[in-house]
């Protein structure tokens, strides 16, 4: 099949090394690496036998298949997302400005507290998963949404703003068993022009 209808693993935008000391080069390498691109080759593997099962006119397990493709399209999209809202702390970090700062103040009274509550989703996600700040377009608002693995509780159409991975492999070389030092850790990287820059072409759409 050409290779412009599979997916791909995306290229960073920094260097392995340049989120250290919050995430290692080893970590960041081996999430990149090993784990994304699993995840590249999961979806592409299954896109490939439905394209051969067309071919052939082949039967297969669409309930088993669907679901396991979801979870790879899954992991392939959010770890997209991911790495492009992660900024070296030299560049992120600190605190947000522009439209995402007035529109997490008007909705959670302070950027304090939106932290504050993502930070608690995060934790408090069952096993694997992720936090997501994301924006309704039915009501104009943000929302933080948790999904476990990479395609339970998710909302629907809702816009994704911003990732924090709270798998394992995304913290256990640096943190060990400890989720929140790594959760504490995210806001020195976070790369609040790129989730201003996402919410900006959301309203300008």
């Amino acid at each position: 099949m050409e290779a412009q209808k599979l997916y791909r693993l995306p290229k960073l935008e920094y260097d392995y090394n340049a989120l250290e000391p919050y995430i290692s080069e080893e970590l960041l390498r081996l999430h990149h690496e090993k784990h994304h691109a699993a995840y590249v080759k999961g979806a592409n593997t299954i896109i490939e036998k439905m394209d051969k099962a067309r071919t052939d006119n082949a039967d297969f397990d669409t309930k088993a298949t669907f679901k396991e493709l979801s979870f790879h399209i899954g992991g392939q999209l959010l770890h997209s997302l991911f790495w492009e809202n992660l900024s070296p702390a030299s560049k992120g970090g600190g605190n947000p400005s522009g439209t995402i700062a007035k529109l997490l103040d008007e909705e959670y009274g302070s950027f304090e507290r939106f932290k504050k509550i993502f930070s608690q989703t995060a934790n408090s996600v069952e096993g694997s998963g992720w936090a997501a700040l994301t924006f309704c377009m039915g009501t104009q608002r943000p929302m933080i949404m948790q999904v476990e693995k990479h395609n339970t509780n998710v909302y629907p159409m809702f816009r994704i703003l911003m990732v924090l991975d709270v798998w394992e492999h995304a913290y256990y070389l640096d943190y060990k068993n400890d989720r929140g030092k790594f959760v504490e850790a995210f806001w020195n990287i976070v790369n609040w022009d790129e989730v201003n820059s996402r919410l900006e072409k959301i309203l300008n759409s």
